[in-house]
């Protein structure tokens, strides 16, 4: 039997016998020959069964989209007449001599090419992730993570697996899953890998991971999930924030370089710009921000402490407009409004040396140097209302000799989602979970 040639190396056949395999795209009767689209991870052909193909042409009157053939032909170039320009297999289709059929589908909920709402691309998820759309998407969301490490890589960091299952809530206070553990034991789903890629600065002083996490806020909003990517690092031995920041545009400006060289025909099919990100991503201070917003847009600013939605979304416009970047970082946010082990310098109090990374109207980043002496650090938390003894095993570090750290950590999804533009990150995550679904929906 002959190998099996991927579709998108027929080109190279021309005159050959070859068998590929995949699924029907689309069929089309004309006359007495048959048509249909065959697909594979390469791309698509167009298969001609005529009707001196006796056997052929009598199967190919069987099949339907979805089914898994493997196909026998010969590869011909197409008259000119019917060549289409630029797109794979434009000039060439397979005249097909025998069909086998690995496996049939049954009758299919809706065409591939159907416009549904989201509930119901999400409700038929094994089949719509099909979709030339999804395949773009998660095609794109594979580069950005091969990137981003590869960056974090080059710049010395050491990656981890970080635990899924934890013994305490990092974010000291963020709504958590708990499940049952061994001898009545109460564990948790991680909300962050945060404690455990400062611990790893003890070995290699950079350190990344890319993180399941999980949160149990009950939001229902187009940028919450309950389950997300994160994609984390911390280095140590910083004099202040800039350095953890300057770590991340070097990153994000590795990711987006590769993501454009990679798929600029994804962003035209998307209808969507390749990100632009200036030589210095533009930098405010969250006063400087909220200023400009308020001067710029006219509007009162109703919570001084954080950015609103509405904030992030004017701010990045103005940035775009003026600064000819889609991307802005905001620093100097109210240490009470950051987490327990976010750093405040005495002389620069109330104030924290967090910040965040906005991309085109959403926030996708946030970081900041940490807190490394283990008596203040253990002041912090019982000032936050929360018990040392719960965080035994992390402050073993602090006792032990920590230098002055900082890291970031960027949602995959929110990411994804702002670089093609969609409007709900659950269409960024190729298995979404929120209040509404595990796989299925849940019953209300």
């Amino acid at each position: 039997m002959k190998d099996r040639v991927y579709i998108k190396d027929l080109k190279d056949n021309v005159g050959k016998e070859v068998v590929i395999a995949g699924w029907v795209d689309v069929r089309r009767d004309q006359g007495k020959m048959v048509f249909f689209d065959m697909r594979d991870m390469t791309g698509k052909v167009q298969c001609v069964a005529l009707p001196s193909r006796t056997s052929a042409i009598e199967k190919a009157k069987t099949i339907r989209p979805e089914w898994v053939l493997k196909i026998t032909g010969m590869v011909n170039k197409r008259p000119d007449k019917n060549i289409k320009a630029g797109v794979l297999n434009g000039d060439t289709e397979l005249e097909v001599t025998d069909i086998e059929v690995l496996s049939q589908a049954e009758d299919l909920p809706f065409e591939l090419s159907a416009e549904v709402n989201l509930d119901t691309y999400l409700d038929y998820l094994p089949y719509t992730l099909r979709t030339e759309r999804a395949k773009d998407i998660f095609m794109m969301q594979s580069t950005i993570l091969e990137a981003y490490r590869s960056s974090l890589r080059s710049q010395g960091f050491t990656e981890f697996m970080s635990p899924g299952i934890v013994g305490g809530d990092a974010e000291g206070g963020a709504a958590v899953f708990s499940i049952n553990y061994f001898k009545d034991h109460k564990a948790y789903l991680a909300t962050s890998p945060q404690f455990y890629k400062q611990i790893m600065i003890g070995p290699f002083e950079r350190s990344y991971t890319i993180a399941k996490v999980f949160r149990a806020e009950k939001s229902a909003t187009t940028r919450h999930l309950s389950e997300i990517t994160q994609m984390d690092f911390e280095m140590g031995f910083i004099e202040n924030e800039r350095e953890p920041m300057k770590v991340l545009e070097n990153a994000i400006r590795d990711t987006v370089t590769k993501v454009v060289e990679l798929h600029k025909d994804i962003f035209a099919r998307f209808n969507t710009t390749v990100p632009e990100i200036p030589a210095e991503i533009p930098i405010f201070t969250l006063v400087e921000a909220q200023a400009l917003v308020s001067k710029e847009f006219n509007r009162t600013i109703e919570d001084t402490n954080d950015m609103s939605p509405e904030d992030e979304r004017q701010l990045c416009e103005y940035v775009k407009k003026n600064l000819h970047s889609d991307f802005v970082f905001i620093t100097r946010f109210p240490t009470k409004k950051r987490a327990f082990y976010t750093y405040e310098d005495p002389s620069e109090a109330p104030l924290s040396r967090g910040f965040d990374l906005l991309f085109r109207g959403l926030e996708i980043n946030s970081g900041a140097q940490r807190m490394h002496n283990y008596e203040d650090l253990v002041r912090r938390i019982i000032e936050r209302g929360m018990d040392p003894e719960k965080f035994s095993y992390y402050l073993q570090i602090f006792k032990y000799g920590m230098p002055p750290h900082g890291g970031a950590s960027t949602g995959l999804e929110r990411f994804t989602a702002r670089m093609l533009e969609l409007q709900n990150v659950k269409e960024a995550t190729a298995f979404p979970r929120d209040m509404t679904r595990i796989d299925s929906r849940l019953s209300e």
